[in-house]
Order: C-alpha cells, then sequence, then structure tokens
C-alpha cells in the first residue's frame, strides 16, 4: 500500500481541519504514515503551547539569519529582532513615544509570528528528516549459491520502497554468462516461473510485480541465456536460492 507523501502528511499534521477524507482514511490503516503523522503533530503541539521563556536565553544572530534564510524573507526583515535597538538621537515627547509604539509593533516581534515561523521551520524540518528516514523496508532474502559448471555467488533481498512496491535486489561476485543473465522467480517445485529482466553486469533491481506472493515464488535464479530470441528459461541457471522472510 502506497504511503502519504511528506508535504500531504505535513499538511494534515498542520491543520487539524484540512481537507483530505483520503488522506485521514490511509492514516486509519497505516501503522508507519500513522507513527509518522504522530511524531509530526507533536511537534506542532509543542510549538503552538503557551511556555515560559523567562529561564530561556536570548538567541543569538545566527539564528535569526538562520530562519530568514530558510523562509526566503525579505531584505526588509534582515534585521535581527531580538538585537540590541539601534540608537536614535534625542526626539521630543510625542515623536518618541511615536517611534516606541512602531518598535513594539514590529511584525515580527508579535508572539504569533513567531510561532507560524518556528511551526513552519519544524515542519520543513521534519517533513525532511522524515523523507530521508523512510528507508526500504526489508523483506526477505536468499543466498545464491552456483549451479552446474559456475563458481560465482552472491545474495538476493525483497524490499518494500516507500511508495509502496517490492523491490528484489541482486548480487552476484562476478558474471559468467556465456550470452547473457535472466533474473526469475521461481516456484518451490520449478513448475512456474515469471521474469524479472536481464542483468547485464554483476548486480541489478528488479520490480516484483504487484499481487505476485514471495510465498509462492520463493526462489531466486539467475540463468545463462543464448541470444536466440527465445523468452523461455534456458534451463541452464547460474546461481540459485530460496528467499526466507
Amino acid at each position: 500500500m502506497p504511503h502519504l507523501d511528506p508535504d500531504r502528511l505535513s499538511l494534515l499534521a498542520l491543520y487539524d481541519d484540512w481537507l483530505d477524507d483520503e488522506g485521514r482514511e490511509h492514516l486509519r490503516g497505516c501503522a508507519a504514515c500513522s507513527a509518522d503523522y504522530a511524531a509530526l503533530r507533536r511537534a506542532v503541539t509543542a510549538v503552538k503551547a503557551p511556555a515560559d521563556a523567562s529561564g530561556l536565553e536570548v538567541p543569538g544572530p545566527q539564528v535569526w539569519a538562520g530562519i530568514h534564510r530558510e523562509l526566503g524573507l525579505s531584505q526588509a526583515v534582515q534585521e535581527d529582532p531580538l538585537g540590541p535597538e539601534p540608537e536614535q538621537p534625542a526626539a521630543p515627547a510625542p515623536l518618541a513615544a511615536r517611534a516606541a509604539r512602531r518598535r513594539r509593533d514590529r511584525w515580527w516581534q508579535r508572539p504569533g509570528t513567531w510561532l507560524a515561523a518556528a511551526a513552519a521551520t519544524l515542519l520543513v524540518a521534519g517533513a525532511g528528516l522524515w523523507a530521508l528516514n523512510r528507508v526500504p523496508e526489508p523483506l526477505a532474502q536468499a543466498t545464491l549459491t552456483p549451479l552446474a559448471q559456475y563458481s560465482a555467488t552472491g545474495s538476493a533481498k525483497v524490499v518494500r520502497e516507500p511508495d509502496g512496491s517490492r523491490m528484489l535486489e541482486v548480487k552476484l561476485s562476478k558474471d559468467e554468462a556465456r550470452g547473457y543473465q535472466e533474473v526469475w522467480l521461481i516456484a518451490p517445485d520449478l513448475s512456474r516461473l515469471v521474469s524479472l529482466g536481464v542483468m547485464n553486469s554483476d548486480s541489478g533491481t528488479f520490480e516484483v510485480p504487484a499481487g505476485l506472493q514471495l510465498a509462492d515464488f520463493p526462489v531466486v535464479d539467475v540463468s545463462d541465456e543464448p541470444l536466440d530470441g527465445n523468452p523461455a528459461h534456458s534451463t541452464v541457471s547460474i546461481v540459485r536460492g530460496t528467499l526466507n522472510s
């Protein structure tokens, strides 16, 4: 089952009323996406929750510089909002009062704006890390041993990609084919087989057809095929092994 992409998951986590019935239905049935959604929701909740900042240190100017750069803000708001105020010449009381109000009303000093900027930065960073951490899930693996007159050895493993597709990764110690190598999944009694494709070197990655049950075709076979135009298995195998989950 394909997983939700990071942008879609971030929107669902950031906005409770985001209209995506299909995405929320997916979350009810997918444990992996639900866990990622829960982690993003915790980040949003932490940013929105009121906190006692009395014991916190004032961040250095590099913090605002990083937020300014990541959010692509204009040069007009490049000044660190928590930095020291620039020195102003003495002014009559009414002008000084108006200047003080302007300083108080600077948009970047409003708590809501800081919370929104912090939430956006956290979600962008969180979504990026989430996407990077969505590594393929191992499903099965096999040790490949040589047959007949061959001496090559190798390994095979099936992984599930983040989009739900399954990939067979094959690695051999060398290419011993006299013709060309073809990769197969075969039934235990060798009565049925499915070709996954040609392997032109000592390694290759092949998509496992959707709906194919690995329990029905657990044998990984790399054959030596002649250039005769016949799509059937040559009956000459270089290596073979059985997938174990």
